[in-house]
């Protein structure tokens, strides 16, 4: 088995659809998300589906693109679409081909449940990542 950096350095020849930033950012990404579980959504349990269990908690693709999307907007912000699409992401579908070429070079894992179609058309890139604002009057106004 290749070491995890000639996996990837191989992966990267092969498939050129991506930069290196994108599968960074993917893993940031699922960071994020174990760290910001409540603006996520509630998680599945680790891999022996015991609550108490240490093991990490197993996100579905839509909550990793929803952590991408939150991610993208906290480290980017106006411009967390344009990063994106400078790094070949134009839809949440590539987020899965990111996943799943992560997967085949052992460098993440899936449950038997998980489907690369789980990340298909999760949201719109057109209008994803623009900064939500909300205005708060005061009283005195």
């Amino acid at each position: 088995m290749p070491s995890p950096v000639k996996a990837m350095q191989d992966l990267l020849r092969d498939d050129t659809r991506y930069k290196l930033e994108a599968y960074q950012f993917i893993r940031e990404a699922l960071q994020y998300a174990h760290e910001n579980l409540e603006q996520i959504g509630p998680l599945g349990f680790g891999p022996s589906d015991d609550p108490s269990s240490d093991a990490p908690r197993h996100l579905t693709g839509q909550q990793l693109c929803e952590a991408c999307r939150l991610y993208a907007i906290d480290q980017f912000g106006y411009l967390a679409k344009m990063v994106l699409e400078n790094w070949g992401l134009r839809r949440t579908g590539d987020f899965g081909e990111l996943v799943y070429n992560l997967i085949r070079i052992e460098q993440m894992r899936k449950s038997e449940s998980d489907r690369r179609e789980d990340f298909d058309d999760v949201y719109d890139f057109e209008n994803a990542f623009q900064p939500k604002f909300e205005l708060a009057l005061s009283d005195e106004d």
